[in-house]
């Protein structure tokens, strides 16, 4: 089920031509629709579309269970940066003054719907009832700082008979957003592909990342966060797939716990920085 979320006027941003003027059916929210120009729409093949993401029909909107993680705790970044700039004075001295950069840190949602956090029995991922209330808790977490971060929803909308076909039960998200946190349609596994996502986030700013899936939003969004410059934290436990059918091997298959672990690892590889549920009680304080 939703977030027992305050009810709120939201801004909308659609991603594709597919998917403007929709909105959930279960929000009580009055929403703001923001149509892209015609170069950010996105007309999306079956080759690229949320077809290809592997969900399981038959998805259920019962909302998962609370969760602990055990992983040691990780040092998190400075985003008060500090950069040295020297200036020439008219005598011709140089003087050295300390710069405060303040970056916005961006909470991003990727795909955080009913048809992937229900219970596994009902389609939901494999680790449904870990994700769902971590997510929840860094939602929560992020609501109440002293400085919240921009709080981004990002929704995907997949194709006719998909779990996540517009304007089904699956598609809904499960928190409701409020009237600052815009939601963003995407019909692509990067979310910023079609979608208005890179004029709200600066290149400068920090982004915390949880959603589904790992291997195909969540891999491809934080790669094209890395390659515009951002830093991107992922939290450890906030993120999930499904199994992974192996292609060629006689049916076997990959569990969805060893496909989260190995996009983990590239994606830390790449230079993403991986956060325990234990870092989170620092994650939105200032650094």
């Amino acid at each position: 089920m939703p977030s027992s979320s305050p009810t709120a006027t939201t801004a909308h941003v659609n991603g594709a031509s597919t998917s403007s003027g929709q909105s959930s059916s279960s929000s009580t929210a009055t929403t703001k629709h923001v149509t892209p120009s015609s170069s950010n729409t996105a007309t999306t093949s079956s080759s690229t579309s949320a077809t290809n993401y592997g969900h399981p029909p038959n998805s259920s909107s019962k909302p998962p269970t609370a969760s602990t993680s055990t992983s040691p705790s990780t040092t998190l970044p400075n985003h008060h940066a500090h950069s040295h700039n020297h200036h020439i004075h008219p005598h011709g001295t140089n003087s050295t003054h300390i710069v405060h950069h303040h970056h916005q840190q961006v909470l991003l949602l990727i795909a955080v719907q009913k048809c992937m956090l229900a219970p596994p029995e009902k389609g939901g991922i494999p680790s449904s009832l870990t994700v769902g209330p971590n997510i929840s808790l860094i939602l929560h977490q992020a609501r109440n700082a002293p400085h919240p971060p921009l709080i981004i929803h990002v929704r995907n909308c997949g194709d006719i008979g998909d779990p996540d076909e517009p304007n089904t039960k699956g598609w809904e998200l499960i928190h409701t957003p409020l009237t600052n946190e815009p939601i963003i349609d995407k019909m692509k596994n990067n979310a910023f592909a079609g979608t208005k996502l890179g004029e709200m986030i600066k290149p400068t700013d920090e982004i915390i990342v949880v959603g589904m899936q790992s291997d195909f939003c969540i891999r491809a969004t934080c790669s094209a966060a890395l390659g515009r410059g951002n830093e991107v934290l992922l939290v450890k436990g906030a993120h999930g797939t499904y199994e992974r059918l192996e292609a060629f091997s006689q049916g076997l298959i990959t569990p969805a716990e060893t496909v989260e672990k190995e996009i983990e690892e590239e994606l830390e590889e790449a230079g993403v920085l991986l956060l325990d549920m234990e870092d989170l009680p620092s994650i939105f304080n200032d650094r």
